[in-house]
């Protein structure tokens, strides 16, 4: 291709295992140092640095200083939401490059996508808000917050404004790589998220995407978003 984007260059950042395994390990939503984006990866430090100056260079990554430790994450929410539908992608046409383990009924379970919800109760929750008339989509994966969306979410003590305010799309949809379905993502996405690790219903599993609901946090979830 001689004109046009070149994905040519974001394929071959993508392709290279160890970037690869770095890009996942920074869906989680945190940022890592680069020794630590190194063990994810298997490789040696100087080769994961070489490894992120191309990542930052092709605006995969950002990096911030914070005293004498640099730390990486995702550029923005986009990077996030290609790579999940590239993992739903590979899913779909049984490229794996491991064996189910103990950890993937968890992560099918919940997870975090980047910032936000993902997972069966993640696709669970797009789902319910839309059969509730509190999502309406508009094309194929635009979606709208509607007013009784809008109240709903203010009764549970989000900031509608403070979402608008973003630069990002209150709602937009992720396609999700184990369910094969859309789950939420956004600006609200976020802040649902953050809700319910604050009211204490789950938590994020160290070293691991999974979240971990609660039994008290799990019944209050399905009673908040029924099927």
């Amino acid at each position: 291709m001689k004109e046009g984007p070149d994905i040519a260059l974001i394929g071959s950042l993508i392709g290279d295992p160890a970037r690869a395994n770095m890009l996942t390990a920074l869906m989680g939503g945190q940022a890592l140092t680069p020794t630590e984006l190194a063990g994810e990866a298997g490789i040696t430090l100087q080769t994961a640095s070489s490894h992120l100056a191309k990542l930052e260079a092709g605006g995969l990554v950002t990096q911030r200083k914070q005293g004498r430790h640099r730390y990486y994450a995702l550029s923005e929410d986009e990077v996030g939401l290609m790579l999940e539908s590239l993992m739903g992608f590979a899913a779909s046409r049984g490229l794996t490059r491991h064996r189910p383990g103990p950890k993937d009924p968890a992560l099918r379970k919940a997870r975090v996508c980047y910032n936000h919800l993902a997972g069966d109760f993640g696709v669970r929750m797009l789902d319910s808000l839309i059969a509730a008339r509190e999502i309406e989509v508009a094309g194929a994966d635009d979606l709208a917050l509607t007013d009784a969306g809008r109240a709903r979410v203010e009764a549970l003590g989000i900031d509608y404004d403070a979402l608008k305010k973003s630069r990002r799309p209150v709602c937009r949809t992720c396609l999700d790589w184990s369910e094969r379905r859309s789950h939420l993502a956004g600006s609200l996405g976020e802040a649902l998220l953050k809700l319910f690790i604050d009211k204490g219903w789950a938590k994020r599993e160290k070293d691991s995407r999974a979240v971990r609901f609660t039994a008290i946090g799990e019944k209050a979830f399905l009673e908040l978003f029924p099927r």
